[in-house]
């Protein structure tokens, strides 16, 4: 065995896995802690699709496994104690799952996966435990393959639905798939065509839950509108809030307004901005900085507090390491960890804002400002001038540059590609990938600009939105004969669950990049080819002579 095995990222070591430690700085016995959490959870699983065939369900249960999900997401939780608690607090919730159903008359058979039945508290064995249940467990590589493509988009489905659910919205169709997901994988009688639908019926589940996060966003923020953010940086001391939670945003702001501590956006966190509820703080001045691979640099330069919501943080280096906070699913050894609130309450920010007053105001880095807001809502509010464009000739082609931003020199084919578009294309983005080109000067068409940005990564859901309503004007009977071409940029597991997302929504011929996922293993990868048309990338002139061919 190696010291670990991760590919559940874009920058699996040299292609194919990290083994010794995460490229994101994951080190091997959190990484392993990580997978023994994973083979609880679905222990858990297990015992909880036959309770609920029976008629009992513990919200417990349903908010422990998405918890759990979340927090091994990559760049999401580094912190060893967190993972031996929670693996501790997951024995304990299985086992209180199978006596429900039993009472409730589930007869469980002898034979049971040993997911569902082992057992240890001491941290030495639960450590030895870790080195043993991960990917390399599942000997078939086209099963293994499978399994965690259906286990990675389960990540980021349930991501997406911790979201919703801390704004009060919830979908039991969301939970229950979750689990019988997360079940499948302990089945060795299901082979790959089994598996394959599985994946497919992710897609259609991820679909709701990024409809359901959707909903919850607009009913309580407003629909994103048309909004010039400024990337500059003001004289008052400020907070830096990175990540993708909404809520955490809204407790934020209550609680610095009339301080005289400013509030800025980073990387996920921008499309904020965009929502009606947040625009009435005067304090909430911008956007500081680009994608979250950058936020060394960055973060040193604020100068004031940063909440990091989610996943993305990158080890933080000790000139700002007392400056960073974690909140939710985030968490780092050494860092202030943030806790959840009460229910019916809020999180206390109170120590970032007391320690923002004795920081001096953020180095200013750019000046300017970026536009977005062009959910499906205000895109299809335009629909008359966008369908006029297109009837007219003046576009002629859209791209979904989707996705997200990482460190990879070769992620630079996306600036290159956007700059190189002819001007009778626009782009449409979602997602941290947009930062390799929403500062370009790229024009506009009619008064349409060339790169429409819908939002945060979940807001992918508004640009099937908006493509399933063209196809719907253009009285189109298959959603591929848009003129709207795939050019997706990937790095973790909630780019997973949209991919499969856009499968189940009968869109093919999506490109990937900047390398194809490590985990699809040759016939995986080939059915997704010959099924799907899913591709790679190439050079940007031979992928734009092909895109523009068709």
């Amino acid at each position: 065995m190696s010291n670990m095995f991760c590919y559940q990222c874009q920058e699996a070591a040299k292609g194919t896995g990290c083994t010794i430690q995460g490229v994101c700085g994951k080190p091997s016995d959190v990484a392993n802690l990580q997978d023994l959490l994973l083979f609880v959870l679905k222990g858990i699983s297990y015992y909880s699709v036959k309770a609920r065939k029976a008629g009992v369900n513990l919200e417990a249960t349903d908010k422990a496994i998405m918890d759990g999900l979340f927090a091994t997401i990559t760049n999401a939780n580094f912190d060893r104690e967190v993972f031996i608690n929670r693996i501790r607090k997951a024995l304990e919730l299985r086992e209180e799952v199978k006596q429900a159903a039993e009472a409730a008359g589930v007869i469980f058979p002898v034979e049971l996966p040993e997911a569902a039945v082992w057992s240890a508290y001491e941290e030495a064995d639960l450590d030895a435990k870790a080195g043993t249940v991960g990917v390399l467990a599942t000997g078939n590589e086209d099963v293994r393959s499978l399994r965690e493509l259906l286990t990675y988009g389960l990540k980021g489905m349930a991501a997406y639905a911790e979201h919703a659910y801390q704004l009060g919205y919830t979908d039991n169709a969301v939970f229950a798939f979750t689990a019988k997901g997360l079940a499948a994988t302990l089945d060795d009688t299901l082979g790959a065509e089994e598996l394959i639908a599985l994946n497919m019926e992710a897609g259609q589940v991820g679909v709701s839950v990024m409809a359901l996060l959707d909903t919850a966003n607009t009913s309580t923020y407003g629909h994103p509108e048309i909004t010039k953010v400024n990337i500059g940086a003001g004289t008052n001391p400020g907070i830096l809030i990175s990540g993708h939670d909404l809520r955490d945003m809204e407790d934020l702001l209550k609680q610095t307004e009339g301080t005289g501590v400013d509030v800025y956006t980073h990387s996920e966190m921008l499309p904020a901005h965009y929502y009606p509820a947040f625009k009435k703080y005067k304090h909430f001045v911008g956007n500081y900085g680009n994608a979250w691979w950058k936020q060394d640099k960055e973060f040193d330069s604020f100068n004031g507090p940063i909440l990091m919501t989610t996943n993305c943080i990158v080890p933080p280096k000790d000139s700002y390491k007392d400056r960073i906070y974690t909140t939710g699913q985030a968490g780092f050894p050494g860092v202030k960890h943030i806790a959840d609130r009460e229910e019916g309450g809020a999180k206390d920010f109170s120590a970032l804002i007391e320690q923002a007053k004795t920081c001096q105001p953020p180095v200013e880095i750019e000046t300017g400002e970026i536009v977005g807001g062009f959910a499906h809502e205000t895109v299809l509010s335009l629909a008359d001038t966008v369908v006029g464009a297109v009837k007219s000739g003046a576009i002629k082609r859209f791209f979904v540059m989707a996705g997200c931003d990482g460190r990879m020199k070769s992620r630079d084919y996306y600036t290159e590609f956007a700059s190189a578009l002819p001007q009778d294309t626009v782009i449409l983005t979602a997602g941290c990938a947009k930062y390799k080109y929403n500062k370009l000067d790229l024009g506009d068409i009619g008064g349409i600009p060339r790169v429409l940005d819908a939002g945060q990564c979940n807001d992918s859901y508004s640009l099937a939105v908006i493509a399933l309503k063209l196809k719907e004007v253009f009285e189109l009977n298959d959603i591929n004969e848009l003129p709207i071409s795939y050019n997706i940029a990937w790095y973790e597991q909630k780019a997973v669950i949209v991919l499969l997302a856009l499968l189940y929504l009968g869109v093919k011929n999506i490109h990937l990049g900047p390398t194809l996922p490590a985990f699809l293993s040759p016939n995986v990868a080939n059915v997704l080819v010959n099924t799907f048309g899913i591709a790679g990338i190439g050079s940007v002139q031979e992928d734009l002579d092909m895109f523009l061919a068709v």
